[in-house]
């Protein structure tokens, strides 16, 4: 029986008849689980990973939240973690070994980024691909990692020409699908072996928790749950994943005005001459490849400031007060940031990035107060056009 994305995010797996009827899942806050007689705990924890032991193993809060998250992927399992690089630190510490290379393709999340370069001491390769991904591949690669849309840019790249060229290899694919959620874009319907969410971001939606999740085939998951989970420990608490739950229960209706909101914030953006160019999936609708893979758009995007300094995109943020500073995004709220610091516009130019990068998470406060804010800060910059 299939089931549509609503149906799996609102009532499936809370089984309210195992609950005394509770419509809302009951939250297991518990450490351990006890057992009638030796011989059943014994039999349980020879499967750990199967029965509930012990909550660095299974919950059975954070089980119902897994089972949604495969079941929205078209995977078979899933593992919730307590952060987004939990997830991506237990995927990586599961996978690989000394000699082994990651190839990435797109640009990364930084942290994910810094992970990878601390693995270096230990043996484990990486490097960037260019536009044809299988001219990069080594003959030790193990793993190609990507992210479509891609970190500030939000490129987007060919995720079923990638599965099909790892799959000849033999290499594993994985892709952090946090942009798009599994509402918008199902990477493992396309190939792809691993999808990698920081629940922090759209699927909590509230700014109030941390989490992460790996959705794959059986094989791949236990892997990851046998050494990156139980060991690495990186565990999500049931209390959190009950917090996800809600956040779920409203993420198809909460995607669809994310994306009303920010199309009415790019339509605006268009009309500003002190903007360069606007990076937003929206803008590449004649492109097959965003037409194959993605069933809508997030609202995180990013524009360029012309001739942008630190001072000129300090200036630009300063003047918002509906927008926030900070980082992360994906919640209710709209905030504002840029990758820009007072010494690192070589390097951002290196990385393809421009200087004058802004990138803005559109929340749900509506456009019209969203513009009026934005408006403040393109006329602050305006007195600066000619120095």
């Amino acid at each position: 029986m299939s089931y549509t994305d609503e149906q799996i995010c609102t009532h499936s797996f809370d089984t309210p008849e195992k609950h005394h009827g509770a419509v809302s899942p009951p939250i297991y806050q518990t450490s351990l689980f006890a057992f009638e007689t030796f011989e059943a705990f014994t039999k349980a924890q020879s499967a750990e990973r199967e029965n509930y032991v012990y909550t660095r193993g299974v919950n059975p809060t954070t089980e119902i939240l897994e089972r949604k998250l495969a079941m929205l992927e078209r995977g078979d399992r899933c593992k919730c973690f307590g952060s987004g690089m939990g997830a991506i630190s237990s995927v990586f510490l599961s996978l690989l070994q000394k000699g082994d290379h990651v190839l990435f393709v797109n640009t990364i999340y930084g942290p994910t980024q810094e992970l990878v370069e601390h693995l270096n001491r230990f043996g484990i390769e990486h490097s960037f691909a260019g536009e044809e991904v299988e001219a990069d591949i080594q003959p030790n690669t193990k793993l190609i990692y990507v992210e479509s849309p891609g970190t500030m840019t939000m490129k987007v790249v060919d995720l079923k020409s990638i599965s099909t060229i790892a799959k000849q290899h033999g290499i594993i694919t994985a892709i952090d699908n946090t942009w798009s959620t599994p509402i918008f874009q199902k990477p493992l319907t396309l190939g792809f072996d691993l999808s990698i969410h920081s629940l922090t971001k759209y699927i909590g939606g509230h700014s109030d928790v941390v989490g992460g999740a790996v959705i794959g085939d059986e094989e791949l998951i236990d892997q990851i749950s046998k050494y990156g989970f139980q060991l690495n420990g990186s565990v999500m608490s049931p209390h959190d994943a009950s917090l996800i739950l809600r956040g779920l229960r409203t993420l198809p209706i909460r995607m669809k005005q994310h994306e009303y909101n920010t199309l009415q914030m790019i339509n605006y953006l268009k009309t500003k001459e002190e903007i360069t160019s606007i990076h937003h999936p929206s803008l590449q609708t004649d492109n097959p490849i965003v037409k194959e893979q993605m069933a809508g758009f997030s609202g995180l995007l990013s524009f360029e400031l012309k001739e942008g300094t630190f001072e000129k995109v300090a200036l630009f943020i300063n003047q918002m007060k509906v927008f926030k500073i900070g980082v992360s995004w994906g919640g209710y709220e709209s905030l504002i940031n840029a990758p820009i610091k007072r010494d690192n516009a070589s390097n951002l130019e290196a990385q393809g990035i421009s200087p004058g990068l802004v990138r803005l998470s559109i929340g749900l406060e509506g456009p019209d107060l969203l513009i009026a804010d934005l408006e403040k800060g393109f006329q602050a910059v305006q007195t600066i056009k000619s120095y």
